[in-house]
């Protein structure tokens, strides 16, 4: 398999075998077919290496797939796929969601990019509010 080739996607149970983490990241979400170019709004994303949440004002539907692209420190713009898993509307904010997607088509090196930086984002976490 080259190593361009979008890994196999993650079950439910591998999903919650990658190392979450609550993070505030610029990050763009729309409809794979949406092909404008939006700006990035900077919020708080529950990312891991299979897929991320984060509270949205857009109405989602289950398997749609979505183009996600996030500004990574000392990367600059990473962009992926994500399939809608779910959306919660979240209480006492009529029109907001909260959305759970899981990511698709990730080439391999791609998700070991995403998976480098959450865990600096860990470090960097531990440093910041552990370290004397």
């Amino acid at each position: 398999m080259s190593s361009d080739a979008p890994a196999s996607q993650p079950s439910g149970r591998d999903r919650r075998e990658y190392y979450r983490i609550t993070v505030t990241l610029p990050i763009r979400i729309q409809l794979e077919t949406d092909t404008a170019e939006r700006a990035l709004v900077e919020q708080s994303v529950n990312l891991s290496g299979g897929g991320f949440g984060v509270t949205i004002s857009v109405l989602y539907r289950p398997a749609d797939l979505l183009a996600i692209t996030f500004l990574l420190p000392d990367h600059g713009l990473f962009t992926s796929f994500a399939e809608v898993l779910r959306l919660d509307p979240v209480p006492y904010h009529e029109g907001t969601y909260r959305l759970h997607a899981r990511f698709v088509r990730m080439p391999s090196q791609d998700r070991e990019v995403l998976i480098k930086h959450i865990l600096q984002f860990q470090r960097d976490h531990l440093h910041t509010h552990y370290s004397a």
